[in-house]
């Protein structure tokens, strides 16, 4: 009799155990998966078809100031301009690097950047400017609430730069969410804005001063 109640014992308990693993498998079956983020390469490494160019000097062809070599986008940084995505975007993080490759100087990246094209658009610039990457500059009537003197348009970064000598790359994180924007430079948090009177538009590489090289230029677009 003793080893029929031990029996039973053990089977009721092995009943328990095979229930309990099927409901803890049922949940995580039922768990909801995260969407994974749209993975847009705004430049393919071969040439620059998905992009179109604004110079202050339209005689100029573009193709002599924007050009792609070895996978790497070269900006001559003469005369002034931009080349553009031809497509407009909104909640995304933008992720690319860029290097001087001989002097560090002066150039930016343009978020939420609004149609009509001139030299400084109605768009938030991500501050490239040799010691000032991730300070922002609220341009063509362009606001922020961190913009406290509204009779300057830079709003200074948060840290120390974070950028490393001509030569080196740098990586440049921008993720715009709604009315916010943050900027990492080198994994280091730069800026935020929040309360953007413009939330969505195109971006630019701007052509400012001497070259400039950029690669890996990716967009992420955060599923709602």
């Amino acid at each position: 009799m003793r080893i029929k109640s031990y029996s039973i014992m053990v089977i009721a308990m092995l009943l328990i155990a095979g229930s309990i693993q099927a409901q803890s498998k049922q949940k995580k079956d039922k768990a909801p998966k995260k969407p994974k983020a749209e993975m847009i390469k705004l430049f393919n490494g071969k040439d620059l078809g998905n992009w179109t160019f604004f110079l202050k000097d339209p005689a100029v062809d573009p193709a002599k100031v924007f050009f792609v070599q070895d996978g790497v986008i070269h900006v001559t940084g003469n005369p002034f301009g931009y080349m553009r995505t031809r497509e407009s975007y909104s909640n995304y993080t933008l992720t690319l690097e860029w290097r001087w490759p001989a002097e560090a100087t002066n150039s930016g990246v343009f978020v939420n950047v609004q149609l009509p094209d001139s030299i400084w658009p109605k768009c938030v610039e991500c501050q490239l400017k040799a010691g000032s990457a991730g300070d922002f500059v609220c341009m063509s009537g362009t606001d922020m609430n961190e913009r406290r003197d509204k009779a300057v348009r830079s709003v200074k970064k948060l840290a120390e730069s974070s950028e490393k000598p001509a030569g080196e790359w740098n990586k440049m994180e921008v993720t715009c969410i709604s009315n916010t924007i943050t900027v990492y430079v080198n994994r280091v948090l730069q800026n935020k804005a929040t309360g953007l009177n413009v939330n969505s538009g195109h971006i630019c590489l701007q052509s400012e001063g001497k070259d400039l090289e950029f690669r890996n230029v990716v967009l992420a677009k955060h599923k709602k």
